[in-house]
């Protein structure tokens, strides 16, 4: 039988553990209600942006001669209209900087993979800008053997997301577009449904183009001063900076909501664990007392006979 002594340390252990476990289900849940929220007041915003976007872009000619002030690279929008032959993709991976949330960080990663050996199969070559530091350690261990190129990493992001850490993202995006490094950009990201499901998914950022089943007119009333090709070229970064955005905040919903059930499924096991660790060691305990009685009776009949 266990000794007694084993069997009440490791009790200890795990309700040491058990605290633990609860503590982070807790503020995960406290976390994850307020990225819910955020989530579901940015969604509307980002369906009336792509609506006003298609409209934009179905009424403007970007074939006919206009000049543009391009100061940087996401200024210039009719180079990121331009499609062309796929040779290189690059894939913006979100993941985040901590761990104990299930197997989130692991099926973004599998998805990555998956998706890099696609491209190489069909001879395309497959460049990495990677948020989140749990995606940045395998993808960049995995880069030679997958034949890729890990361009840029972003730690902090996933700490505190904001339009203005999405704007430098976005930037590097298409900087690397409008030099050709890249002929299409995605996002492997996770949309988050609700608090115990999410699903991994990849949005294409480069090239713009219009969204299928758009069929959306501009009203005719409507006037653009100076021009609409001013209008595109504000309207075309907040755009793609919102693509971005909106991404991470998915993300990082989806990460916190798979932390709290990841948590809330170990002080279960926890708590289940105890109490098959209590009952051993009761057994443990009533079989040493009982041992301990047989020992005494059978010492007092020895002397007795």
């Amino acid at each position: 039988m266990a000794n007694l002594k084993d069997i009440k340390n490791r009790i200890g252990s795990v309700e040491s553990t058990k605290k633990i476990t609860r503590a982070m289900k807790m503020v995960a849940a406290a976390k994850v209600k307020k990225a819910e929220n955020t989530v579901k007041a940015s969604r509307p915003f980002t369906n009336e942006l792509n609506t006003m976007f298609n409209k934009l872009l179905k009424a403007v000619d970007t074939n006919g001669d206009f000049e543009l002030k391009i100061t940087q690279a996401i200024d210039n929008y009719p180079k990121l209209l331009e499609n062309r032959i796929v040779k290189n993709v690059g894939l913006l991976v979100i993941t985040s900087n901590k761990g104990l949330a299930g197997a989130y960080n692991a099926n973004v990663v599998r998805k990555t993979i998956n998706k890099i050996e696609e491209y190489n199969a069909q001879g395309i070559k497959v460049t990495l800008f990677i948020i989140g530091q749990k995606g940045i350690a395998p993808l960049k261990r995995k880069a030679k053997k997958l034949n890729c190129e890990v361009a840029k990493t972003y730690h902090r992001i996933m700490n505190d997301p904001t339009g203005a850490a999405s704007n430098i993202i976005t930037e590097d995006l298409a900087e690397y577009f409008t030099e050709d490094k890249i002929d299409k950009i995605e996002v492997i990201t996770t949309r988050f449904r609700n608090m115990m499901s999410y699903f991994v998914e990849e949005w294409e950022v480069l090239p713009l183009s219009i969204s299928s089943g758009s069929e959306e007119e501009l009203d005719p009333l409507i006037e653009f001063y100076p021009d609409m090709h001013c209008i595109l070229q504000k309207v075309v970064p907040l755009y793609i900076t919102n693509i971005i955005f909106q991404s991470i905040l998915e993300a990082q919903a989806s990460e916190l909501a798979s932390r709290m059930t990841a948590m809330s499924a170990a002080t279960n096991n926890a708590e289940k664990m105890i109490n098959e660790l209590s009952v051993l060691y009761n057994k443990s305990r009533q079989n040493a007392i009982t041992q301990e009685l047989i020992e005494v009776v059978s010492g007092a009949n020895s002397q007795a006979g």
